[in-house]
């Protein structure tokens, strides 16, 4: 593999960067943006010229010119649902992130710093008489929507089901897999759980991921910091209470549900060493933890009628060997049971980079969907 590539992941407190030269990682770090740092900005999308600052300046105190940067790879913004794959940053996608019409996250900001990014490095190119264009892509949106029909249907019209997970890291693990097997991830039929701050299950088949959850928006496995789906009407009688506001009900959802909501943290290994430590509570809530992940995994098993090759579990909490074991337990009669621990999303920007570069991947344009 040729070629320099940088990787962006912009999360709520953090950019995070990778640089890869030939292949190889030449580098990794986490810039942390204080809560000083980021008060003085009413949204999060204001902050793009300060998170940019903070990444060139980090760049050039480690020696690396800009002009020698051949591909910026962003992690995907919320955009109107699209195909998985890898997408040219071009004005209209550009747009749909600013829109924020899917939601206000920190992720909308990478591909529009790596946009920028890219245009300086082919200002410095152009200095330096260097030949090549810099361009800056998105990976695998977290709304990559292949739900078959049948899956979209809700309960009610105006709620159909919509795909919103951690596509990036999934069908990264998906590719290593089918790597390992010594088969095309097109050839393959994966369940994939990711389990994390939030938890996504997405099923594979042919390439594509034909069922998920939408784990962003109160739907699928309760997590650290998220509900996951819960009783309709207790929802109901509580959004009518007039004790909450209705940004207060979502952030019941999203941000304060899960361990958040029985124990006040949403650091998973806290709740592990309270269990450890005799808090019965604690170790029933694992228990159902890990029963709500195994449930979920098991209904997209009817989506194939079973006929699965393999269950992934990956993520931050994948790396709780002992959580995994419960998981497995319940599940590997479905499939074997492979674990693939930590997110791995730079690693998987760069290697979507790297396909680009040498031609082995289209790359696709992103088309508003209009109702």
């Amino acid at each position: 593999m040729s070629g320099r590539i940088l990787a962006l992941n912009t999360g709520s407190t953090s950019t995070k960067i990778g640089y890869y030269d030939s292949g190889r990682k030449i580098l990794e770090h986490n810039i942390f943006h204080s809560l000083e740092d980021l008060s003085g900005f009413d949204s999060v999308m204001d902050q793009d010229a300060m998170r940019l600052n903070s990444v060139t300046e980090f760049l050039v105190s480690q020696g690396i010119r800009l002009a020698d940067i051949d591909i910026v790879m962003a992690r995907s913004g919320l955009v109107t649902p699209v195909e998985t794959g890898v997408y040219e940053l071009t004005e209209p996608l550009k747009a749909a992130l600013r829109e924020c019409a899917e939601g206000v996250h920190a992720c909308n900001l990478c591909g529009l710093i790596a946009s920028e990014i890219a245009g300086r490095v082919n200002g410095e190119r152009s200095r330096c008489g260097m030949e090549g264009v810099c361009k800056a892509y998105m990976a695998d949106p977290p709304m990559a929507d292949e739900m078959l029909p049948e899956a979209r249907i809700g309960g009610l019209p105006e709620f159909p089901r919509r795909a919103l997970c951690h596509a990036l890291n999934s069908r990264a693990v998906v590719r290593h897999y089918a790597r390992d097997k010594g088969v095309s991830p097109d050839d393959v039929t994966v369940i994939v759980a990711h389990i994390g701050g939030g938890t996504s299950v997405t099923l594979h088949r042919d390439g594509r991921i034909i069922d998920t959850n939408d784990a962003l928006g109160g739907d699928g496995p309760l997590s650290t910091e998220r509900a996951g789906t819960v009783p309709a009407f207790p929802l109901v009688e509580m959004c009518f209470s007039g004790r909450y506001t209705k940004e207060e009900i979502k952030r019941k959802l999203v941000g304060k549900g899960g361990a958040v909501a029985y124990f006040g943290t949403n650091d998973f290994r806290r709740v592990v060493e309270m269990a450890d430590e005799g808090d019965s509570r604690a170790g029933l809530f694992i228990e159902g933890f890990c029963l709500s992940v195994a449930k979920y995994i098991a209904s997209l098993a009817t989506v194939v009628c079973g006929k699965v090759d393999a269950v992934i579990l990956t993520g931050g909490i994948a790396w709780n060997s002992g959580l995994m074991r419960k998981i497995a337990d319940r599940v590997s009669f479905i499939a074997p049971v492979e674990v693939f621990p930590g997110g791995n999303e730079m690693d998987s920007l760069a290697e979507n980079g790297y396909a680009v570069l040498s031609g082995e991947i289209q790359v696709k344009s992103y088309c508003r969907k209009r109702s």
